[in-house]
């Protein structure tokens, strides 16, 4: 088991998940204009499921999809890092995400937010590569992507069967000192 760690920005805090915050995870995703990309809210069931792999995420290595609070108190949604599915379309690798509370939009939180836990991956954790991937429609996550510096890869954009729809997944990626991804 890894010790709890913070990660500061000048306005946030990113913190590992507690038990308590399960409510609060769960009302987030029961907002339907928050879980617009989702094309549905989640059940709570499907919401515990979800906190419950954020957390052994970061019991197991270190990383997670952090709560988000800003410094003057309040959560404000998630951002981070996660290891993808063993069955993912593009194999094995660390994604990106983040949502905020419909409250928190506008206000550059989900840069600030995912900035630093992109920095985290790249210096504590060493990482060669993260990737992100939203909807083509998905306008605000990809003109965060840009924020940070990630670099569209349409090469590697995938399909999947999501809740029943097909999805496809525009991928972004961001390597160290804003390096490439090499091409073949």
């Amino acid at each position: 088991m890894v010790s709890e760690l913070l990660l500061k920005t000048v306005r946030l805090t990113l913190r590992p998940w507690q038990a308590c915050d399960r409510d609060i995870f769960a009302a987030l995703h029961g907002d339907p204009e928050v879980t617009a990309d989702l094309n549905e809210t989640l059940t709570r069931r499907q919401s515990d499921a979800k906190f419950d792999r954020y957390r052994a995420s970061y019991t197991d290595f270190g990383f997670c999809r952090w709560a988000v609070e800003r410094n003057s108190g309040g959560f404000i949604g998630y951002a981070g890092l996660m290891r993808s599915a063993d069955d993912h379309p593009l194999g094995a690798h660390v994604n990106i995400a983040w949502r905020l509370a419909r409250e928190a939009w506008g206000a550059g939180y989900a840069t600030e937010a995912a900035s630093a836990a992109l920095q985290d991956g790249f210096t504590r954790l060493r990482l060669n590569e993260v990737l992100a991937y939203t909807d083509a429609n998905n306008m605000k996550s990809q003109a965060v992507m840009r924020r940070l510096g990630l670099h569209p890869e349409p090469e590697l954009d995938f399909k999947i069967a999501r809740n029943g729809v097909s999805w496809r997944g525009l991928v972004w990626s961001a390597r160290p000192e804003g390096g490439r991804r090499a091409r073949i």
